[in-house]
């Protein structure tokens, strides 16, 4: 019974906000609340969203004062230089414009933290997108899955993770999969041009300097959202900005979240074209410039990846401490520093508040023993024949599981059991922690992962409609870094 209503609470989830019936936020407080009511549990519910929320808690702190950080060095310019480069390379088109996205969300997630591999490429992108009425949710997607195949670098966390369950080392665990994480790598690249080359079709090919080469094509796929029918009216801003960087305050990361609403019939943002005006997204004079400051910046940025991927201290403390440094110097008066905070406080508000509501549907899912009960029965559900194909059947089931519940469930609480089925029928323990890990494309959409909801505010998409643009898109390159797997013999 159990196993039924959890997947029954997950489908009701994800069905209400894919069909925008309910925001996330309250899809996550109310629908947990009510099936552990149902389970017969209610009496216990408190005790399960003070442990989802304990356990979330430091994500949350990370995540607000990550933001912060991110929003002060976009607000001075260190990501400028990223943008100009960027610029040079997309030349305003949205071929070259998506697989730049990729290509930066590849390389930024070198870090091994999703949530400032996001706010990086979102600040860098945005604006090109804005511009040219691009889709945003293929800006999402696009980064999304990219910095999933990147998440599986051992700082990343899902190998750390099956290496500690399965009490391997995470080397023996990625180093062979690298040719298989790089074909998926190429997969999302290729995938990144083909939807490039339709956003191309769409709103035609742009210059920088405002000629229009092709006029734009009606939109035909009601899922790519975010983007208009005419793109030549966002020209001349993208014209402005070509020799600077990245949006004001609010332009970026400090913007209204409700004007993130977005129509997906029309293919309009909800605030309309209006709000493009007001979008400086690239503007050399905004007041907040600090280049005598930029190389301290850079510096400080580095020296917190650093420390970060080193370990020296919890990413909370350091986020922290990096935010505390950045306002000071950069902006040494106090009301400066107020105003920073206050340019960021919409973002911050509704990315620690998603984070929270999650930490209501973990709690549940966990406390009631329902991710346990489905763990177990898609366990007990392998046919015996599948015994000596358990590395394949462990890859497979590494998509619908991580997506569904976190990576400590799953690395935690089932891959010890999959991999005790495998050695039963004579598959290595290290062949099982390989396959665990090629979900990972689809696992950074989750609505349990907390970095996805920094995705999609700071572009101001609707989580419903990322999800419903980006699932089978990932799904296909899981399954592309799982045949490349089997086919060079790795899993």
């Amino acid at each position: 019974m159990l196993t039924i209503l959890g997947f029954a609470m997950i489908a009701t989830f994800l069905v209400l906000i894919m069909m925008k019936k309910m925001s996330p936020i309250a899809a996550l407080v109310l629908i947990p609340a009510l099936f552990c009511v149902i389970v017969g549990k209610g009496a216990h519910l408190g005790d399960y969203v003070i442990d989802g929320v304990s356990s979330l808690a430091p994500t949350a702190a990370m995540l607000m004062f990550a933001i912060v950080y991110f929003g002060v060095m976009i607000d001075v310019g260190l990501f400028d230089p990223i943008v100009r480069a960027i610029l040079k390379f997309c030349k305003a088109d949205p071929m070259r414009i998506v697989v730049g996205t990729a290509l930066l969300a590849a390389i930024v997630s070198l870090d091994g933290d999703g949530s400032t591999t996001f706010m990086i490429t979102v600040s860098a992108m945005y604006p090109l997108y804005k511009r040219l009425k691009m889709s945003l949710v293929v800006m999402t997607g696009v980064a999304a899955m990219a910095n999933g195949v990147m998440n599986t670098l051992p700082w990343g966390g899902p190998t750390a993770r099956a290496a500690t369950a399965l009490k391997v080392d995470a080397t023996d665990i990625f180093v062979p999969m690298i040719p298989a994480l790089a074909v998926g790598l190429v997969a999302v690249v290729v995938l990144a041009y083909v939807l490039g080359l339709r956003e191309r079709r769409r709103v035609g090919t742009l210059s920088l300097d405002g000629a229009q080469v092709r006029e734009p094509e009606p939109e035909s796929e009601t899922v790519l959202v975010g983007a208009g029918a005419g793109a030549a009216s966002g020209v001349s801003g993208a014209r402005a900005g070509a020799g600077a960087g990245v949006s004001g305050a609010r332009g970026v990361v400090g913007g209204s979240g409700e004007a993130g609403d977005l129509d997906a019939e029309s293919g309009h943002d909800g605030t309309g074209d209006g709000a493009d005006d007001d979008f400086k997204g690239l503007d050399p004079n905004r007041p907040t410039l600090r280049p005598k400051l930029y190389w301290f910046n850079a510096l400080l940025t580095v020296a917190l990846l650093t420390a970060m991927i080193m370990e020296l201290l919890p990413i909370p403390v350091l986020f922290l401490i990096g935010a505390a440094l950045a306002l000071t110097v950069n902006f040494p008066h106090i009301p400066d520093q107020k105003a920073r905070i206050a340019a960021h406080a919409d973002n911050v508000l509704n990315v620690s508040g998603m984070v929270f509501a999650a930490a209501v549907f973990t709690g549940v899912l966990t406390g009631t023993g329902m991710v346990d009960h489905m763990a177990n029965w898609l366990v007990d559900t392998i046919p015996d024949g599948m015994g000596p194909q358990m590395g394949l059947v462990t890859g497979l089931l590494s998509l619908p599981l991580t997506y569904f519940m976190s990576n400590d469930g799953f690395y935690f609480g089932v891959l010890p059991v999959l991999a005790e089925a495998g050695q039963a029928h004579g598959v290595s323990t290290l062949e099982i922690a390989r396959a665990s890990i090629v979900g990972q494309p689809l696992h950074m959409s989750s609505p349990l992962v907390p970095a996805v909801y920094v995705l999609v505010g700071m572009a101001r998409v609707e989580f419903g409609d990322h999800t419903r643009f980006v699932v089978k898109w990932a799904v296909l390159t899981s399954l592309v870094i799982l045949a490349a797997g089997i086919l060079f013999g790795i899993i």
